[in-house]
């Protein structure tokens, strides 16, 4: 082993975009359904992924079983184990001590942050999701004309709680991209409320979305961005970061923006993040679908010429603690594999490759996110 894989096999990583992990009793169907983006269809088993391989070859040991299992006998060996025990093996094999979790999207019961804290024996902080604060002002209900005040109101207050230290949203999934950069007027956000709140929804009124954009810049904390590979909700085409450019020189000089996962256009985000000084990325969720062995393409193709400083980890686990693993191993394997090897053919001082690889794993997100004046 080098010392590029010495150096993050044994580095805490920051986890600066993940969700919460159940506490049921899973049974092969219910694993199945977390297991995939998509749906488990009969006679197309998620095992028979690329993640589900990769769960079997990594995640099996630490319930006690092979390399390898067969699929079978990995569920039976996970339903013998309290959930709770569970969730802690792979929790604290991934080896993380800060965990930034997005606690907007929870059809399930799933595990609190503080909950996270303890059973990856890390620390824990939440991400506010905004599509969810509008949508609870409009669950409450409020006038159009007051939409715009209630739910900058609504937002101002869920920053405020303890322990949030970003906000994230989730536009790409409810109108892509393809929006009008500028902000919004009064008088415009008032006609759209009044459209959305007569029909009722998710928030998917274009002019809504900007003005929740706009609405987060003016929060000045850092704002995470889903973008590219998701379940089949998204329109894939219209996730493309690249078309935030616009925006993007709008608000430039205001607050961080964190693209998140990117995948298939994690060169796009790495285009945006070497010209814009707002702009970072991550290529978390992609890491442990595509596996240990394809995860350096895609952080290759990410650092083609994304600066150094601006590439964080992330695991986008949800659901699963097992995502927690597969994307801490994935990430640790292909990144130092692509950095010893520059190491080893002297396009790259050992040096330069150690801080590298401690400034993905951990110091950028600690400075992005202002936990250290010093990273």
């Amino acid at each position: 082993m080098g010392a590029v894989h010495e150096e993050l096999a044994a580095l805490p990583l920051f986890d600066h975009h993940c969700h919460g992990v159940t506490t049921a009793d899973l049974d092969r169907d219910g694993l199945e359904s977390l297991l995939t983006e998509g749906e488990p269809w009969p006679g197309v088993s998620p095992f028979d992924t690329p993640v589900g391989v990769a769960v079997r070859r990594h995640c099996a040991p630490l319930l006690d079983l092979p390399r390898h299992t067969p699929a079978d006998e990995y569920v039976a060996r996970r339903a013998e184990l309290d959930p709770r025990d569970v969730n802690r093996r792979f929790l604290t094999a991934a080896q993380t001590d800060v965990l930034c979790v997005d606690t907007g999207y929870t059809p399930d019961r799933l595990t609190t942050p503080a909950e996270l804290a303890e059973a990856a024996q890390a620390d824990a902080y939440e991400v506010v999701r905004l599509e969810s604060v509008a949508e609870a002002v409009a669950a409450e209900g409020v006038e159009p004309d007051a939409y715009a005040r209630t739910f900058r109101a609504a937002a101002q207050e869920a920053v405020r709680r303890p322990g949030v230290v970003a906000v994230k949203s989730v536009a790409a999934y409810r109108t892509g991209f393809d929006l009008d950069p500028a902000r919004p007027t009064d008088a415009e956000v008032t006609t759209a409320a009044h459209q959305w709140l007569a029909s009722g929804g998710r928030l998917d009124h274009p002019v809504l979305v900007r003005h929740l954009l706009w609405t987060a810049v003016e929060l000045e904390l850092p704002l995470q961005l889903h973008t590219g590979f998701g379940d089949n909700d998204i329109r894939l085409h219209r996730a493309d970061p690249a078309r935030l450019t616009d925006w993007l020189h709008l608000t430039s000089g205001t607050i961080p923006v964190l693209l998140l996962h990117c995948w298939p256009y994690q060169r796009q985000a790495a285009y945006l993040a070497a010209v814009f000084e707002q702009v970072y990325l991550d290529v978390g969720l992609t890491l442990h679908h595509v596996g240990p062995v394809r995860a350096r393409t895609i952080l290759e193709e990410a650092l083609e010429i994304t600066p150094f400083r601006k590439l964080l980890y992330s695991s986008d686990a949800y659901g699963l603690a097992e995502f927690y693993l597969l994307g801490a191993v994935a990430f640790r394997q292909g990144l130092a594999g692509l950095l010893q090897d520059r190491v080893d053919a002297d396009e790259l001082s050992l040096p330069d490759a150690l801080r590298i690889a401690r400034w993905a794993g951990q110091d950028n997100a600690r400075r992005v996110y202002r936990f250290s004046a010093n990273s």
